[in-house]
């Protein structure tokens, strides 16, 4: 539960005492058939979207189908999972960028490999993009109250229709596939927003769930841009003021170009 604590405001060269609402770390260990795979570090809501989530990005599961057994205990942190494909032997964790020191896997994405990209899918304009972002801030509560939380959306034709927020950002799009999953949201083409940077392993994750377009109040790393490059998907930084930068496949925008 979140909880206020007292502090101490530095204002007109001197220590105010008052209460500030912090942020909550949760952490939650994830045993797939009977094996400890990962340890996350979440904000405490909605595990079942994270736990769903974070093992359909990984490669464990594609559908909710591919689940035997799914229980998320709040109470201890722990998520107990039965799926039907069997694990590798050995797993490789990676450790990424995100806050709270994430944990992925492989995130093996096929290489489209002179693949042509179907650019009339996912179409967007600037103001749809623009409507998106400003709903996106809208609905971020938790940052509001005491900062630290990212959030992130998926999205089509100016509107959101998957929100999520997490203290990661990697957490934030883990959410938003196992919403979709649980949900039967097609991502495929839609717009993903988020309030943080773009790193790699974000960009993988879009790419494993086939949206069109990755847009951000903030920047892209060198890594997601080659990525986004590699796989169709449009890359948008800077989303604010009016103003954003394309990094790649701009033929998504419906607006003139010079």
């Amino acid at each position: 539960m979140e909880a206020e604590r007292e502090v101490y405001f530095y204002q007109d060269e001197k220590l105010v005492a008052g209460k500030k609402v912090v942020v909550e770390e949760f952490l939650l260990k994830i045993i797939v058939n009977e094996r400890e795979i990962a340890t996350l570090m979440a904000s405490p809501h909605d595990l079942r979207f994270l736990v769903a989530g974070f093992l359909r990005v990984n490669g464990f599961v594609d559908s909710v189908n591919d689940f035997e057994m799914f229980s998320v205990c709040d109470n201890f942190g722990v998520a107990n999972v039965k799926i039907k494909k069997a694990l590798p032997d050995k797993l490789l964790p990676i450790l990424t960028t995100g806050c709270g020191s994430g944990v992925s896997f492989s995130m093996d994405v096929k290489k489209p490999d002179g693949e042509k990209f179907d650019f009339s899918i996912g179409k967007i304009t600037p103001l749809d993009l623009f409507s998106m972002m400003k709903e996106l801030s809208s609905r971020a509560e938790n940052y509001r109250k005491h900062g630290g939380i990212h959030s992130a959306g998926a999205g089509e034709k100016g509107r959101l229709i998957l929100y999520s927020e997490d203290l990661g950002r990697h957490n934030t799009i883990d959410r938003i596939a196992g919403e979709a999953l649980f949900k039967g949201v097609d991502l495929t083409g839609k717009t993903l927003i988020t309030s943080g940077r773009v790193s790699s392993e974000m960009l993988a994750k879009s790419a494993i769930l086939k949206v069109g377009v990755v847009a951000s109040r903030t920047a892209p790393t060198t890594l997601a841009v080659k990525i986004a490059e590699e796989y169709g998907i449009t890359l948008i930084g800077y989303v604010r003021g009016g103003k954003f930068t394309v990094y790649t496949h701009p033929q998504r925008l419906i607006c003139e170009c010079r």
